[in-house]
């Protein structure tokens, strides 16, 4: 089973006249589960307040496969993760939590930032050794069908 990061209650102002997550939100909700993961790699908000350092994503693969509606809660987990030096690329998966049905998947591929340059910059050392060190430890619960990026990543 994937890592779970967080769970989200879907509140009435995510929802369309369809009667259901409009699908920006479902990218918000995404967001906030990425923050998550971000943060314990130290690439997160406070990094990017402390040390000028973020991630920003160049490209996005999303799935919307089943309708989440208003007061239904969805697990956001992380069923993918990799790096190369200046990249990097995860899939999250939604699921409505009282069925444990998939609502949706993002994969996302992200660059690192120095915000001082807006520019692409190489992990530092410290980071490289946290992504692999959550790698070796959660690749046996990983996902590796259906990856859209697995070739973009420079190893």
């Amino acid at each position: 089973m994937p890592l779970l990061l967080k769970t989200t209650k879907i509140i009435n102002e995510w929802t369309d006249y369809n009667s259901h997550m409009n699908l920006s939100y479902y990218i918000l909700v995404f967001d906030k589960g990425a923050e998550v993961i971000l943060s314990k790699l130290k690439m997160g908000e406070h990094s990017a307040k402390t040390t000028k350092k973020s991630t920003m994503a160049t490209e996005t693969h999303t799935t919307y496969n089943n309708e989440v509606k208003e007061g239904e809660e969805v697990d956001i987990f992380i069923s993918h993760f990799d790096h190369d030096k200046k990249r990097l690329h995860y899939k999250l998966e939604m699921y409505e939590k009282s069925k444990n049905i998939l609502s949706a998947t993002t994969e996302v591929l992200s660059l690192y930032i120095d915000l001082n340059f807006r520019k692409v910059a190489e992990f530092e050392e410290e980071k490289v050794m946290i992504m692999d060190q959550f790698i070796k430890e959660n690749k046996s619960k990983f996902k590796f069908d259906n990856l859209q990026f697995l070739n973009k990543l420079k190893k």
